[in-house]
């Protein structure tokens, strides 16, 4: 009898709390990035198909959780308002991705290592 050769993938996420809550993690990252993008938690929670007060919710946790506010509201005028990253914000998105990166390049060199 044959051995099935069979290839296998490890998953997991990465996401970063504050004492018990969650402050940080891929769809919030998404979420800045939309924000940063549209210029608008509006059209970012529409691109990510979130309701906006969901979107909302978790900027208002990830700005109660940094030590610096992430996202700032601008307020209305001939355009409207709108909102857009501060700087922390800016620096949110590449720290957690770069950490990720390297989550994800020691899990793939450790899981080359597992034998099943």
């Amino acid at each position: 009898m044959t051995k099935k050769e069979k290839k296998y993938s490890v998953k997991f996420r990465v996401w970063i709390e504050e004492g018990e809550e969650r402050f940080l993690g891929m769809g919030r990252v998404m979420l800045l990035e939309l924000i940063a993008k549209t210029g608008s938690i509006t059209n970012a929670a529409k691109e990510m198909k979130m309701s906006y007060r969901q979107a909302w919710q978790f900027v208002e946790e990830m700005n109660k959780y940094a030590k610096e506010p992430l996202v700032e509201k601008i307020l209305g005028g001939n355009k409207g308002g709108g909102a857009r990253l501060t700087e922390a914000g800016e620096k949110a998105i590449k720290e957690f991705n770069k950490f990720e990166n390297k989550v994800k390049e020691f899990v793939r060199k450790e899981f080359k290592k597992v034998k099943l």
